[in-house]
């Protein structure tokens, strides 16, 4: 038995022709997060107690063409068992998460933030450290361009309706992408298509909404795969 990440073929397919091209330089940036919430009793106690961390990173990787983004997703679909704690135990499959950066990496940008961190590494004599661990972290870090800002709606039961009319109070709805997840909405906004009456206040209003629980160039979680045992996708 494998574990299981695409969960929705056909909302995958539709999230990457979403996703703007790679230009020169760039690439995408995915990570599989086991978290703890998404395993829970009825009571709401932890499930899983061996899941010590909300996001324990499980597998990060870089995409260098949108086409081969699919591919990288089903190589992550190993073995049940093949991802553990910290102390050797199998991580269950309700709390797989996978999540990406919308906004381009640059990798050149993560060169040279690579190559600073090593040297003040090598200064203060560290040791014990992984330099693979160290240049996916440049990478995740190294924003190319502002493609999207992301607003996190952290609540659950609010409805599109709803949520519409609000963000209609600081930005035209046509420049917005609603992404529901699991715990409420991701408000992905395309500065470019921002009215000019909303340009120098929409990011203000927006992150003055309660619920709002982080802004500006966050990850998200990929429509049509697995976040927990619910499977995101864009509502219009």
């Amino acid at each position: 038995m494998n574990y299981s990440i695409i969960k929705n073929e056909k909302l995958l397919d539709s999230f990457i022709e979403w996703l703007p091209e790679l230009q020169e330089d760039e690439c995408y940036y995915l990570c599989l997060f086991a978290r703890s919430k998404y395993a829970k009793n009825e009571d709401g106690s932890n499930k899983f107690p061996h899941i010590k961390t909300d996001k324990a990173q499980l597998k990060r990787v870089t995409v260098h063409k949108k086409s081969l983004l699919k591919d990288k997703i089903r190589q992550m679909e190993c073995a049940f068992g093949s991802y553990k704690t910290k102390d050797n135990e199998d991580i269950p499959q309700e709390a797989l998460a996978l999540y990406i950066t919308p906004n381009p990496r640059n990798q050149k940008k993560a060169m040279f933030q690579l190559m600073k961190r090593l040297i003040d590494m090598q200064i203060a004599n560290s040791s014990g450290f992984n330099i693979h661990a160290e240049a996916m972290s440049a990478i995740q870090k190294s924003k190319s361009r502002t493609v999207y800002i992301d607003f996190d709606l952290d609540i659950e039961n609010l409805s599109l309706g709803t949520i519409k009319a609000i963000i209609a109070n600081h930005v035209n709805l046509d420049a917005v992408n609603f992404l529901k997840t699991r715990g409420g909405f991701h408000i992905l906004i395309n500065p470019e298509k921002v009215h000019v009456e909303y340009k120098n206040k929409f990011y203000q209003g927006i992150q003055s909404i309660k619920g709002i629980d982080q802004s500006g160039d966050n990850m998200i979680p990929v429509p049509g795969t697995s976040q927990g045992n619910f499977i995101p996708y864009f509502e219009f």
